[in-house]
């Protein structure tokens, strides 16, 4: 009878709801003894095991806007430690969440749970079968470091998302990722054969595809792994209607467990089924990947659109013309870009238009790569609306435009003048062919719920991604923001997508799966999690039986940073150091290993702490308060900005520009206030003051530095590492030098040419030739009488009162010039980022600092400003740009004027140089300063030929090189001499070494005779 039926229903119904809040009551306070876990598992596990509130503040959150405290971390050296670990977070009834690179948009990488890291030990490929195009790998390797691999055999992994330099091949498969390049070979569980794994209760066994007669072998024993068999077969037979009914069959179903996987036309593929389960039914232990043809050669078509909606719409057609990758995205993108100063040059490429596709063609040969996209451009001709249209066959042009797509987070993210934009909406899919009718109502729902924000996306799959201004502070705006939500998911229903295209549904999308799949099947995810994870152990709330999306919020109403008074002002981040530490996104590009220059310390510690993402979550935490309760006077921040050399790699690098360097500072200011400092800060940090002392006497000093026994004992009181050797002194220091010689030109364009520290004091050989190079420019040459600094070291150890006292001298000397508009040419890049910086961040609305920030030039900006034609100069030459160069004024000056030259050069992707001002000369930092050296910089520098110039302009990079390797580097200025001078290098006289040297040994003679003098006199 149909009210027996309808009765049944609602008690089946009433039965799973109580299930649910018993799962749920579950996911409450664990009555465990973290300090008994914590002993058990340091007894155990051969990795590391950290506890304390700072390890778990680094883990509150990934790249979403959720925020959970975990219980502790483990960072396992191999599988049984992540055995041991999970054996005894089930003797306590902890959680366990396994993760990789740490960048999930949707929460599912932070729970109160025991977080098992697996990026830092277990990152190997294990075995690359280059015939049977299969991989083996441990889940914490970085994917770049699999394709770079597999390309010496024209082979990739083909799913590449945006974080493919620094993602791990374990959170691709717990996120099933895909990227641009899914368009030519799927997503990841397309392209997972076989996976290892352990289960909470222990059970450590392989799965991937399972025959029919195998499947029953298997359901046929008796232990744990047939039972879950068995349970696998019986969910399939129950739900395989209602799986191919609900499932939409589009490119980008991430959204919800794989269950296809396991029905019979998908070869019930156990490894495929758990891709994308984001850590809540097993954890991977090891995986076996498939490998495809990666083409060799590639075009790229750039199409440029009225709007992004006509682009959409012809998608469809262009897929018939099978490019290896397509991605889209609007004016909006373009719009955040010119406000941030981003990727000028690479949009001044692109053909007109509101929106933009991106269009790849793979190929054997560079013909027939050219051949399928002119194929396409044929086609476009003939379209009632004909985009226009920009070719890049240069590997180096594509990697450019292609930049502009990838930066595409980051870009808007922060943005000038814009309130902050957040994800929660940013991947949905549809199918391609209805995109650009998505993409029209979505917008029109974004206005009427007055948000903003940009499309872009892997438009060739029909996935969307975008980052939109929610307000996620207030009751109201929280309200706002989950209705907004509820409207959004059926949007994209109503089209027959997915709320997930490759992001995964953690925590942001979960609740609605109901709405997507129906309660019928979303009771089908609950027993496949049940069938791996009875104990609901595993990631709980996360994708089955989930929080709420508004649950959890990192900011939420009770978001209340405490109030405090800074040296910066942060004008970039409304005045306020808690918005600057809201910059992260945890996108974690600074956890790259092999390119830029962000973030040297992580490249050679691989720790979390030591990324620019890791020190922000930390300061972020030091403000909330409830975890990291010291404030300013925090021990964890203090460790974890140690090793932060300040080379400001990340306010250039950071896709929102996060600038750690001025954070120590502003940071260290304040812990120490009141407090003595290390002995480097005085004998380093005020370099300024002791060079000045120094220059009356520079023989005698030499003298006492470089004496054996006398050198040791200089280095040891200043905090000098016993390796390194204290710079010489000149013995005339350039301001000196200049003003007997005198000023040579009456005419020309008047330039003040900037005496810094180390090139008056230490090295002024350069400041001479950049006197004649200016002179031979047509320029007359002005030094300032008085003895000025802009502080530089002192922002490396928190002397902020004393670094402002310097820059008001500065601009209360320079008045004049400043304001008569003379540029100054400024030598030392540290320095020039001073000026340029945060000169601007401590005097925000000092007009004179705002004009002397913007007459600053480095040399080569002056010389390209000024149009000058260099002499030739017929060298090879290695280039290695200073951090503060690249990050802030950037190379393409220093490049342009390297050509002019005709030299033959090339600008190593070196990173920073190790030294970083005076970090490698400290004793506590000379062993990492000499492992970031070692990466690339060093190393090159050997290698090169001894003809093959070496420049670096950066004074403490010259230092690095000449005490490191047998050869000296030039600055920029000296280049350029040599040029005027045909050739021939101009020596300068050196610090008088062959007075020093006597001088050295006799007063080392001297110690040492009184040494064992008075090791006599104790003896009586």
């Amino acid at each position: 009878m149909p009210e027996i039926a309808v009765l049944l229903v609602f008690w089946e119904d009433a039965v799973k709801r109580v299930a649910v809040l018993n799962r749920k009551a579950a996911l409450g306070p664990q009555v465990t003894d973290g300090a008994a876990l914590e002993r058990d598992l340091r007894a155990r596990v051969r990795g590391e095991v950290r506890f304390d509130r700072g390890s778990r503040a680094l883990y509150t959150t990934d790249a979403s806007n959720y925020r959970q405290v975990p219980i502790g971390v483990v960072l396992p050296r191999d599988a049984d430690d992540v055995v041991a670990t999970v054996e005894l977070c089930r003797r306590y009834g902890a959680p366990v969440l396994a993760r990789g690179g740490g960048t999930s948009l949707a929460g599912q990488c932070c729970n109160t749970a025991v977080i098992i890291d697996m990026s830092k030990y277990m990152n190997n490929l294990l075995e690359l079968d280059v015939e049977r195009r299969r991989a083996r790998v441990q889940p914490g390797l970085i994917l770049d470091d699999l394709r770079s691999a597999a390309e010496r055999y024209h082979l990739t992994f083909g799913p590449d998302p945006a974080t493919h330099n620094h993602c791990t091949l374990g959170g691709m498969i717990g996120n099933n990722s895909c990227g641009v390049h899914a368009l030519m070979a799927g997503k990841t569980a397309d392209n997972v054969e076989e996976l290892e794994i352990l289960t909470y209760d222990g059970i450590r066994m392989r799965v991937g595809k399972t025959e029919d007669d195998e499947l029953e072998r298997l359901i046929q024993t008796t232990d744990r792994r047939g039972e879950i068999y068995a349970r696998l077969k019986q969910l399939r037979d129950t739900y395989g209607g209602l799986i191919r009914g609900r499932f939409p069959d589009i490119p980008r179903r991430v959204s919800g467990y794989n269950l296809d996987q396991l029905l019979p036309e998908h070869g019930f593929h156990v490894a495929r089924a758990l891709v994308g389960s984001e850590s809540t039914c097993a954890l991977v232990l090891e995986a076996t990947v498939r490998l495809v043809s990666s083409p060799p050669a590639r075009t790229l078509l750039v199409l440029g659109y009225p709007d992004i909606y006509t682009g959409c719409d012809q998608i469809p057609g262009m897929l018939t013309f099978q490019p290896i990758g397509l991605e889209g995205f609007d004016e909006l993108l373009i719009h955040d870009l010119e406000k941030k100063g981003l990727h000028a040059e690479e949009v001044a490429q692109f053909p007109r238009g509101r929106g933009w596709l991106l269009v790849e063609f793979g190929g054997e040969d560079q013909r027939e790569a050219d051949g399928r996209a002119q194929r396409l451009i044929e086609w476009l001709q003939g379209r009632s609306v004909t985009p226009d249209i920009r070719y890049f066959r240069d590997p180096t042009q594509q990697k450019l435009a292609w930049s502009v797509r990838e930066s595409a987070l980051g870009a808007t993210s922060f943005v000038p003048g814009e309130a902050p934009t957040w994800p929660g909406w940013e991947d949905s899919a549809v199918p391609p062919e209805r995109l650009g009718a998505y993409l029209r109502e979505l917008r029109h729902l974004l206005d009427s719920f007055h948000y903003r924000g940009s499309f872009y996306g892997h438009f060739g799959q029909g996935c969307l991604h975008s980052r939109i201004n929610f307000d996620l502070e207030t009751k109201r705006g929280i309200e706002t923001f989950h209705a907004f939500l509820e409207r959004a998911t059926d949007l994209v229903l109503k089209y027959g997508g997915s709320l997930s295209g490759e992001h995964g549904d953690g925590q942001a999308r979960a609740e609605f799966l109901p709405k997507m799949f129906g309660n019928e099947l979303v009771e089908a995810f609950r027993e496949f999690k049940a069938i791996w994870d009875p104990d609901w152990k595993l990631n709980p709330g996360k994708l089955v039986d989930p929080y709420r999306a508004d649950e959890n919020l990192r900011l939420g109403t009770a978001y209340n940073p405490m109030p405090v008074k800074t040296h910066f002002q942060f004008p970039d981040d409304e005045g306020s150091f808690a918005h600057a530490t809201l910059r992260c996104v945890g996108v974690g590009k600074c956890r790259r290993l092999e390119s830029g220059t962000m973030c040297p310390s992580f490249m050679v510690t691989r720790e979390e702490e030591h990324t620019t993402r890791g020190r922000a979550r930390l300061l972020f935490e030091m403000m909330q308060g409830d975890l990291l309760s010291q404030g300013w006077r925090s021990e964890k921040v203090r460790e974890a900005l140690d090793l932060c050399l300040a080379c400001k790699g990340c306010k250039g690098d950071c896709p929102v520009n996060v600038d750690m360097a001025t954070y120590k500072a502003e940071f260290l200011s304040h812990y120490y206030q009141g407090r003595l400092r290390p002995r480097t800060a005085y004998s380093m940090g005020l370099i300024y003051w002791w060079a000045r002392l120094a220059s009356h006497m520079p023989r005698i000093v030499n003298c006492v530095t470089h004496a054996p026994g006398l050198s040791s004992l200089v280095k040891l009181v200043g905090g000098f590492a016993q390796e390194r050797h204290v710079p010489l002194f000149a013995t005339q220091t350039f301001k000196r030098w200049f003003q007997h010689r005198g000023t040579r030109r009456t005419e020309g364009t008047r330039v003040v040419l900037w005496p810094d520290t180390f090139h008056n004091y230490l090295k002024p050989e350069a400041a001479r030739a950049a006197v004649e190079v200016l002179e031979a420019a047509g320029c007359q040459v002005v030094v300032p009488r008085q003895s000025l600094c802009c502080g530089r070291p002192l922002y490396d150890y928190g002397f902020l009162d004393q670094a402002k006292r310097l820059m008001r001298q500065i601009l209360d000397t320079l008045a004049p010039e400043i304001e008569a508009g003379v540029p100054v040419v400024v030598l030392e890049p540290s320095c020039a980022a001073v000026f340029r910086d945060e000169l601007r961040n401590l005097f925000p609305h000092d007009e004179n600092a705002k004009r002397l920030s913007q007459q600053m030039m480095l040399l080569s900006e002056f010389l390209e400003q000024q149009g000058y034609n260099v002499p030739k100069l017929q060298r090879k030459a290695l280039v290695h740009g200073h951090c503060h160069h690249k990050a802030i004024m950037k190379l393409r000056d220093e490049e342009a004027i390297l050509r002019k030259l005709g030299l033959d050069f090339q600008v190593l992707d070196s990173g920073c140089c190790g030294m970083a001002g005076a970090f490698g000369f400290e004793k506590d930092h000379y062993a990492i300063s000499m492992k970031v050296g070692e990466r690339v910089l060093l190393p090159a520098v050997r290698q090169a030929e001894d003809e093959t110039l070496i420049i670096a302009d950066g004074f403490s990079c010259r230092e690095q090189i000449e005490q490191t390797t047998e050869r000296r580097a030039l600055h920029l200025a000296q280049v350029i001499q040599m040029a005027l001078h045909g050739g021939q290098e101009v020596h300068e006289p050196a610090p008088e070494r062959s007075r020093v040297l006597p001088l050295a040994l006799l007063s080392g003679a001297l110690a040492l005779g009184g040494l064992l003098v008075w090791r006599q006199w104790r003896k009586r």
